[in-house]
């Protein structure tokens, strides 16, 4: 599949503020599911800064904007052809050990209804396939989806006392049971071109990714119960969502900022 990609993130301030500088991690990650046609990234009168590859084998670009400004746009367009792959990220390159995502984190640390969850749905489980499965199975029994109910400060525990999230908590919640019973987990940040009933989705993704020996990192999207395939495109990972954010940055002033998302994910096949 090929899909085309155009996402444009507005931050607006009710002050002017005196520039920014931002780190985007919004680069298609570079692994045998996925290979870019066409990417480009831009920041409404920014100047880009350096580029490097991370430990974990994500893109990062700095941008700073100078001068005075009420607005700042980031503007990404491209293309991708995708693959596949059962949600095994074969072929990605990083140096980050897996057992470095056993560490906890303020959003993903377990309470004792996770800690009792994780070992419920890891029961019985025949390896540490079947038992990743289970667990992402657990998740979306546990959490409805439904957006508007948390916010992006919501922990996984919040999220499944409140039985109701986005694909933000069931990541974070399914992270945490992984990483619970010894699996290395971690969150990933990317886009969705349809979810499983076929509705176009209309904004940024995620979904968690669990470690299973013999196989490497594999991806489960508990919001809709299946694993990555040729609907995704991944862009990075991290501990948490603040970790994994596509776009981190701080703007140089005291002024209340709101941020505006628009993503289109089109078949560029159909």
């Amino acid at each position: 599949m090929i899909l085309s990609i155009s996402h444009v993130t507005t931050y607006t301030y009710d002050r002017p503020v005196r520039g920014a500088v931002q780190s985007l991690r919004l680069t298609p990650s570079r692994f045998d599911g996925q290979r870019v046609i066409s990417w480009s990234i831009g920041v409404d009168g920014g100047q880009r800064g350096g580029a490097f590859r991370d430990g974990a084998g994500d893109w990062i670009e700095g941008w700073s904007v100078r001068g005075m400004l009420s607005e700042l746009t980031v503007r990404v367009e491209g293309k991708v052809e995708t693959t596949d792959l059962a949600g095994i990220l074969r072929g990605h390159r990083e140096n980050v050990p897996a057992v470095a995502y056993l560490r906890d984190t303020a959003p993903t640390r377990a309470d004792a209804a996770l800690t009792a969850l994780a070992r419920d749905a890891a029961t019985g489980a025949n390896d540490g396939l079947d038992c990743a499965h289970r667990l992402a199975a657990a998740v979306a029994d546990a959490i409805a989806y439904n957006p508007g109910v948390t916010q992006a400060h919501t922990t996984a525990a919040e999220a499944l006392a409140l039985g109701e999230g986005v694909c933000q908590d069931h990541a974070h919640t399914l992270i945490s049971l992984a990483r619970t019973i010894g699996l290395p987990a971690r969150y990933v940040s990317g886009y969705l071109h349809a979810d499983a009933y076929g509705n176009e989705h209309e904004a940024a993704h995620a979904w968690a990714e669990v470690w299973v020996e013999g196989l490497g990192w594999i991806g489960f999207d508990a919001a809709n119960r299946c694993c990555p395939d040729e609907r995704y495109v991944r862009l990075g990972s991290g501990y948490d969502a603040q970790d994994a954010a596509p776009i981190r940055g701080i703007a140089m002033g005291a002024s209340h900022e709101e941020m505006n998302v628009a993503v289109a994910v089109l078949n560029a096949q159909q």
